[in-house]
């Protein structure tokens, strides 16, 4: 089975000090820089929130979210600790106003990019657990990808106590591994 490693969202606005900070984000780099590092995939792909600054996420538009990820912007670009040279595509979400942007499959060609390199099945790191780690880890399912969470590279927000072991169990609900 050929495999792709998802890295979701790992962005300086989502990391300590950034507009969106998800608790602990940062501590998903080591395990990210070893997944990276393992030669265990055949294809890696990075999303990232690419939001304008008008987005209908943030407050001032009546979303839930402070700015963040405001496309060229430093909060917007890929965490320092990621090395570039061993990912093959990044893939903007949210673009729009009107796009939610938490699955990297939404109006992307994400899909397209995994097909088109023979994947099989994907493996999902990233921020956040209970946000954007879900929707496209759900979204990779309904597409029919074997969907692995990597437990140790995923953090949550959560807003709500438990909204991401909430999360986890929804995807293994829908027939995800979860290590």
């Amino acid at each position: 089975m050929a495999r792709a490693l998802l890295i979701i969202d790992f962005q300086n606005d989502f990391c300590r000090g950034g507009a969106l900070a998800v608790p602990h984000g940062d501590e998903i780099a080591p395990r990210v820089k070893e997944l990276l590092e393992s030669g265990d995939f055949e294809f890696v792909a990075a999303t990232r929130d690419w939001h304008p600054p008008d987005h209908n996420s943030f407050q001032a538009q009546g979303g839930p979210w402070p700015p963040h990820c405001v496309q060229g912007t430093y909060g917007a670009e890929l965490h320092s600790s990621l090395d570039r040279s061993k990912i093959d595509v990044v893939v903007d979400a949210g673009f729009r106003p009107d796009l939610e942007g938490y699955s990297g499959f939404e109006e992307t060609d994400l899909e397209a990019q995994l097909r088109e390199h023979g994947i099989d099945g994907v493996t999902v790191v990233g921020l956040a657990t209970d946000y954007c780690v879900r929707a496209t880890a759900l979204d990779a399912r309904r597409a029919g990808f074997d969907v692995t969470v990597d437990g140790a590279g995923v953090r949550g927000i959560d807003v709500q106590p438990g909204d991401s072991d909430r999360a986890l169990d929804e995807l293994r609900a829908a027939g995800a591994t979860v290590v």
